[in-house]
């Protein structure tokens, strides 16, 4: 069973070839022994899944299940459960417990989904390895002496392991479709405003949002529609209907007018990741597909930008955490000074410490307006690019990332380098726009991903382009040897 999609378990489900708690029974177990050497959960809830999918039965048995009742997933642990840890990959939380479930936990839980339980993740969600958990460094089922990719590793990880059939990420800079693409799985972040926040731990509040990981466009279509709309708790939440997502798959490709920005397949760029990228092209172009080379001129501003706005709003949204309502506090403090001063150099690790002080001196008095006020004079910039190019194609098309997974700790005292990680994929955040990743073929043997990037509230678009490249492709079905 590890080794069928959401669909498939869907149809399984309702004709009876297995219950709900059969399937979650046979997952906790392989996340126990097959799991066991990724570090890809941080919690697992045996007692609170196998609950779960037995009310799923239940439903199911009176006649009341829906196409996701009693269909397993894991939550990034960034998502808060009310009565579970909600760790953040750190230190500084690895005693909270939310009183509550955040928007996206509970919209899946009334769809009737079992949570497995909570994956590892980088700390606060700063990386782009899933290295700088306090919790240890994800493993690639691909190959474990390489990184997962971040922030959201233990996700994709835990997905392209089998060890679930679907899981939720956050991506603030790329960190659904860079770990989806180092791990062979398909990741999609919606536009800004389609997935709610509230109950999602912040760290760039203009720049996060959540999304899915899953087997494959169809999986991620069903769980994406199930967890979108508009929430009233969520003041960047945006009021508009959600369509059905599983509607517009099989809508052929014929005339669509894909954009190549140039930019994407420059210097930097792997030969082999090239050549993979290039071959799923061919695919589009098969199917009728116009492919077309564009623009985006800004495109090279993305990474200072980014790394101005981010770190400016982790180090606003960070300040709560002081050692005094909730979280880590230090051992014997002298006074509240050393208190709190304490508490957060023992609770953050060294990623998100230097994170908090970059953001704290662009926003100080004398470098607001040289650095917070010109990054977001950039980020107009960029999003100008997109808007006018929009005006040209339908989507855009290129690299999720310049290169495949890159070995552990090849780039922990570079953080430079590590943050170039993510060039393909910071523009999309900064714009706000929707964009994926799909599993495209292999580099070295190691996945490579195909970037799908659509205009705003185009998310349908984009996973009927990707559905429609994997009823043509089976990158999508390979898994690792080990974890097959």
């Amino acid at each position: 069973m590890h080794d069928l999609s959401v669909s498939e378990l869907s149809r399984g489900l309702a004709q009876g070839e297995y219950s709900s708690e059969e399937l979650t029974r046979a997952l906790l177990t392989r996340i126990e022994q097959a799991g066991a050497g990724l570090n890809a959960f941080v919690t697992v809830d045996a007692d609170g899944a196998l609950a779960a999918a037995r009310a799923a039965d239940a439903r199911r048995q009176a006649g009341e299940a829906g196409p996701l009742d009693g269909i397993p997933l894991a939550h990034k642990d960034i998502f808060c459960t009310r009565g579970l840890r909600t760790s953040c990959g750190s230190r500084m939380l690895d005693n909270f417990v939310a009183p509550y479930d955040a928007t996206v936990v509970e919209r899946l839980a009334a769809a009737g989904m079992v949570m497995l339980g909570k994956t590892n993740m980088d700390e606060f969600a700063m990386g782009s390895s899933n290295e700088t958990s306090f919790y240890g460094p994800v493993r690639n089922p691909w190959d474990q002496t390489r990184v997962p990719g971040g922030s959201s590793g233990g996700s994709a990880a835990a997905v392209a392991a089998r060890l679930t059939p679907v899981a939720t990420g956050t991506d603030t800079g790329g960190s659904i479709r860079q770990p989806a693409a180092l791990c062979g799985v398909t990741g999609i972040k919606p536009t800004y405003g389609r997935v709610s926040r509230w109950g999602m731990i912040a760290f760039a509040s203009s720049l996060d949002q959540g999304g899915v990981f899953a087997r494959s466009a169809e999986d991620a279509a069903m769980v994406l529609g199930a967890m979108s709309g508009f929430d009233s708790r969520d003041s960047t939440s945006v009021e508009q209907a959600v369509p059905d997502y599983t509607a517009t798959l099989d809508q052929p490709l014929k005339g669509l007018k894909v954009g190549l920005p140039k930019e994407f397949f420059g210097e930097g760029l792997e030969p082999g990741v090239r050549e993979a990228v290039d071959a799923a092209l061919a695919v589009l172009s098969e199917q009728g597909a116009e492919l077309r080379e564009v623009s985006l001129p800004n495109l090279a501003l993305s990474v200072p930008t980014y790394y101005v706005i981010a770190p400016a709003e982790c180090s606003s949204n960070l300040s709560r955490y002081d050692g005094v309502r909730f979280g880590y506090r230090c051992d014997n403090p002298r006074d509240l000074e050393d208190m709190y001063k304490r508490s957060r150099g023992e609770g953050f690790g060294d990623e998100v410490q230097r994170r908090i002080l970059v953001g704290t001196y662009a926003l100080s008095a004398g470098y607001y307006d040289a650095y917070y006020l010109k990054a977001q004079q950039c980020r107009r910039l960029i999003s100008d690019d997109f808007r006018r190019v929009f005006e040209e194609v339908d989507v855009l098309a290129g690299p999720t990332a310049p290169e495949a997974a890159f070995a552990l700790g090849e780039r922990a005292d570079d953080p430079v380098r590590m943050y170039l990680s993510d060039i393909n994929t910071l523009a999309v955040n900064l714009a706000g726009l929707p964009g994926m990743s799909v599993p495209a073929g292999f580099a070295d043997k190691l996945p490579v991903g195909l970037q799908l990037i659509g205009n705003y509230f185009d998310e349908g678009r984009l996973l009927g382009i990707a559905h429609q490249f994997q009823q043509h492709s089976d990158w999508h079905r390979q898994a690792p040897a080990d974890f097959a």
